[in-house]
């Protein structure tokens, strides 16, 4: 599923703020306010992970007449999504992390 997703520093921030809190449900200036994205830049990502099957999306119940103003699509992670996410997070740390930073092998313990 998650073949050809790009993990960009803007995805990783977007996945951190999801792994957050994983029971919480999100709308979309909320997530680019908090991962520190414009929403021209935070869209793209949340469909290309809801392809992945790493996001799921649901529109609130209420109508933006009852709301007083739009009313909003929320996306959460998925089961699988946080799974690899913090795979993804995990790998993309490691790449990035210089080598001297990890001991020599067989040198703990």
């Amino acid at each position: 599923m998650s073949r050809g997703l790009r993990m960009t520093l803007a995805t990783q921030a977007v996945l951190k703020v999801f792994l957050d809190d994983l029971s919480a449900s999100r709308y979309g200036f909320d997530i680019a306010r908090e991962a520190g994205l414009a929403t021209g830049s935070l869209y793209p990502i949340l469909a290309r992970l809801e392809q992945a099957g790493w996001v799921e999306s649901f529109w609130e119940d209420q109508e933006s007449t009852e709301l007083g103003r739009p009313r909003r699509r929320y996306y959460r992670l998925t089961e699988d999504g946080a799974c690899q996410a913090r795979s993804a997070i995990e790998a993309a740390l490691r790449r990035t992390t210089p080598r001297s930073w990890f001991p020599a092998r067989g040198s703990i313990g």
